[in-house]
């Protein structure tokens, strides 16, 4: 078996078997198929696609390129979620200490935010002292002891995926379904998870600007999962504008903390909640989705919740003083105001220059060597549909010495108004899901 020959395969749109997938991500693993080799074979993969039992199977060997979790000593179904990013998503903080509240096992591996997008390990960080990379062992005892662990990706997980998509990033093949949904699910898996929901949005804060490509990526990523034997749910949701009212990492860490505690902005706790029902039905503590939702709004409500996120933050060794005593999370010096240059309507948000904005000031990463200051981001005070006069405020910065400039220019253009009165966004649109078919 030969690379070149596989390459041409694909070229011609013929389907890889299960070995030839094997045989290809080993070898790209080890070395011995070329950066330059892999490269041809992700343009062909870009314009012939993968589907069905080739996808299945090229994931498969994506994810046994390295360490996969053994939680199955926890009898219990263990659920995770998924979000492919968006502005202000700071939901997986609210969401798995509520879901593990409600007994449902929660192993989460997460990352780190680039570009206009946040990182829930960034935002976890903005808590002094928490510990996101912790070893697997600690990782499993963690899920076993707290029923959550949030952690980051180690370096013996899916390094096939870390590789290819570090090539892919310098190829123009990063916009490319096939291998976006192989890359998300082989290090999902991995986790030694029984089932995952899948967030997956769309909008101009999101990766995803079009709706129909959003549905093509939950579609694949269900049918991926449920091939491998998971329980899969998708839910598309809209990222028109930011989600919440906070961007920046210790921000959206108080915001998350009022959903923990009941309170916040409304769609971050209908979103915290709907994902949340689709979680515990999987995970078997609700029968259906309605009974799902009644249990999350009476566990953020009776401060179960929160106090669960208060164990998993001490467990990982973070400063427990800080989520009552908000003043101990890092704070920015400098507050700047975004005022409304005339009156009407909230027509549009350009949420990804939102959080641009944000990275400006230093909230987010243009690299990903580039450091946080967690201090930083935008409190946004109006929303589509919102009626506004002229000189009211839009956004206020959290700022500290860089980048002010440039961000106020770029919030002060993400705003268009309308004279006539403009519906809000629904937050959420189709959704997608499978059982295990192996």
């Amino acid at each position: 078996m030969r690379a070149y020959d596989l390459i041409k395969k694909k070229r011609e749109g013929q389907a890889l078997s299960d070995e030839e997938c094997a045989f290809l991500i080993a070898g790209y693993t080890s070395g011995e198929v070329t950066d330059y080799q892999m490269s041809a074979f992700a343009m062909a993969v870009f314009f012939r696609g993968m589907q069905g039992d080739e996808l299945s199977s090229f994931t498969k060997a994506m994810l046994h390129s390295g360490e996969i979790v053994d939680l199955s000593a926890l009898k219990m179904p263990k659920i995770d979620k998924h979000s492919t990013g968006g502005v202000g998503d700071k939901i997986s903080l609210p969401l798995a200490p509520a879901v593990a509240a409600l007994g449902v096992p929660v192993p989460m591996v997460s990352g780190r935010g680039l570009g206009h997008t946040g990182g829930t390990l960034d935002k976890l960080e903005s808590i002094p002292g928490f510990l996101v990379d912790l070893t697997t062992e600690d990782y499993k005892r963690l899920v076993k002891e707290v029923g959550c662990c949030l952690i980051g990706q180690t370096g013996e997980v899916a390094p096939a995926d870390k590789k290819l998509y570090a090539l892919r990033d310098v190829t123009a093949t990063v916009d490319c379904i096939p291998l976006i949904a192989s890359s998300i699910m082989s290090k999902k898996l991995a986790e030694g998870i029984d089932g995952l929901v899948l967030d997956v949005k769309f909008g101009s804060g999101a990766f995803m600007k079009k709706h129909e490509d959003a549905e093509i990526l939950a579609k694949t990523m269900v049918d991926i999962g449920s091939r491998m034997g998971k329980r899969m749910v998708a839910r598309l949701t809209n990222m028109e504008q930011p989600l919440g009212v906070m961007v920046g990492n210790a921000l959206e860490v108080k915001e998350s903390l009022d959903a923990l505690e009941g309170k916040g902005p409304k769609d971050v706790v209908d979103l915290t909640v709907e994902l949340g029902a689709e979680m515990v039905v999987l995970g078997g503590v609700a029968k259906d989705l309605d009974e799902g939702r009644t249990k999350m709004r009476e566990v953020l409500g009776n401060g179960k919740a929160f106090e669960k996120f208060a164990e998993i933050v001490e467990a990982q060794k973070g400063d427990v003083k800080s989520l009552s005593d908000r003043t101990r999370l890092p704070q920015a010096k400098g507050r700047v105001e975004i005022k409304a240059k005339r009156a009407g309507y909230i027509h549009s948000i350009d949420t990804e220059s939102v959080g641009i904005a944000s990275m400006l000031l230093g909230g987010g990463r243009q690299r990903s060597a580039d450091p946080i200051d967690p201090r930083v981001g935008i409190e946004i005070h109006a929303r589509i549909g919102d009626q506004v006069k002229e000189g009211q405020t839009l956004f206020l910065m959290h700022s500290e010495d860089s980048g002010v400039d440039n961000a106020k220019a770029r919030l002060e253009n993400s705003i268009q108004f309308s004279d006539e009165k403009v519906a809000a966004p629904k937050l959420f649109s189709s959704r997608h899901s499978q059982e295990a078919t192996s």
